[in-house]
């Protein structure tokens, strides 16, 4: 199939399935004509990154994945390890936009928002806590 129909079938655009060949983590067979030819097992691969993608795993750490998905020996300890990686990596981020969302928080609650030049926002901004 061309790369229209994978990019329909996979849901990722062509230009994506494009930057995948690139950086190795796809490689199309070749039709007659000289046009990229994608099996169905292509689009199987792309969906596989689309929903890593998806889950926040970086090229690199689907590189590994695809490697492992391709390996019918492997162990899925190996697997499970990748992803509870990335798991830890989530709760951090999140952690850290808590922290983030608390302390903007407290800045717009003691914003009195009206018509005085006064702002515990922009002294929070600029560093100065005192006045926060």
């Amino acid at each position: 199939m061309n790369i229209g129909t994978a990019s329909e079938r996979s849901g990722l655009p062509p230009k994506t399935i494009r930057y995948y060949e690139d950086i190795g983590l796809m490689k199309a067979g070749r039709a007659e004509n000289g046009y990229r030819d994608y099996s169905t097992e292509d689009v199987h691969r792309l969906r596989f990154l689309q929903r890593s993608r998806g889950l926040g795993f970086s090229v690199e750490e689907c590189r590994q994945l695809l490697s492992l998905y391709d390996d019918k020996e492997r162990e899925s300890a190996e697997v499970k390890a990748i992803a509870e990686a990335k798991l830890a990596e989530i709760d951090r981020k999140l952690a850290e936009l808590a922290g983030l969302r608390d302390t903007l928080q407290h800045l717009v609650r003691h914003c009195h928002g009206d018509e005085r030049p006064e702002c515990p926002i922009m002294d929070g901004l600029s560093g100065d806590h005192a006045a926060a």
